[in-house]
């Protein structure tokens, strides 16, 4: 036993067994009862049904809008902000004015609770609000923001604002552990800034690259509490996520379609997630 103890191996597996225990009481446990409940037709003395749940969802006109919103929301906020948050990173690699103060600015949305901040974005873009007082100054129409398509964009914003932050700082690290040796041989060779941006730069940040992808994606499906603030329960057509319908499945009491849709969503998270991977796995072979 004393031999056992004194192993790396059990040593590391005593320091994560707290945090083992949590994950499983807090997260897995509950996961697994929702997977299992989404094959019930109730949750007390419930009878297994088979896939009548996910086949009633699927047919459900809201879930359908939640989903193609969602779905639309991460095919354009997710590019945005990796190619933002790259060329951010690139400004602040360099030797500019103000930029420590500028890396203090990025870093700030993610230590400042987005409850007290959402007001801030109220106030900009209420019917009365400043962004429409700047708008009549120039003597352009107002915008019903929150309540016209125009609300996915205000959405898509704040999204970027929330979370461009911590991806910055990633590709920042990424830079730094890039050797100048390699772009003061390629200026001596001739190439030129495109050329070394595609050749050295992309290339060794491609597994960073690959991380913030997938942490952008994960994102940008728990962007609910954004909205939610914002909007309330029942936003604009345009904004009602997948959170939203789970949200108000739960207010109902609707659990089996509330754990259906979150399996669902799992699944799709999960796929992309592992398709990602093998598309890195790819291409560090080929660079190999």
């Amino acid at each position: 036993m004393k031999k056992w103890i004194r192993k790396d191996t059990s040593a590391a597996l005593m320091f994560l067994a707290p945090s083992g225990v949590g994950f499983a009481l807090f997260y897995l446990i509950p996961f697994a009862m929702g997977v299992f409940y989404s094959f019930m037709d109730s949750m007390v003395d419930g009878q297994f049904v088979g896939l009548d749940n996910y086949r009633e969802l699927l047919a459900s006109n809201s879930f359908r809008q939640a989903a193609s919103n969602t779905f639309y929301f991460s095919v354009i906020s997710v590019p945005l902000m990796l190619v933002l948050s790259l060329g951010l990173a690139m400004l602040l690699n360099k030797n500019i004015y103000f930029r420590k103060w500028l890396r203090t600015a990025f870093v700030l949305p993610l230590v400042v609770p987005v409850a007290s901040i959402i007001l801030i974005w109220q106030m900009l873009f209420d019917w009365n609000g400043s962004l429409n007082a700047w708008l009549s100054y120039f003597r352009s129409e107002r915008v019903d923001w929150m309540k016209t398509d125009a609300a996915r964009n205000v959405v898509i914003v704040v999204y970027l604002w929330k979370n461009i932050g911590y991806n910055v700082i990633l590709f920042l690290a990424g830079l730094q552990q890039i050797p100048k040796d390699y772009y003061e041989t390629a200026q001596i060779e001739g190439a030129g800034r495109l050329r070394q941006f595609r050749s050295i730069t992309l290339v060794y940040l491609t597994s960073t690259m690959f991380f913030v992808v997938i942490m952008s994606i994960i994102n940008s499906f728990k962007v609910f509490r954004e909205t939610y603030l914002i909007a309330g329960d029942y936003p604009h057509d345009s904004i009602y996520m997948m959170q939203h319908y789970m949200n108000n499945m739960f207010m109902s009491l609707d659990i089996q379609k509330l754990t259906a849709a979150a399996t669902l969503m799992f699944g799709c998270i999960f796929l992309i997630v592992m398709g990602l991977f093998a598309i890195e796995r790819r291409h560090r072979q080929f660079m190999e």
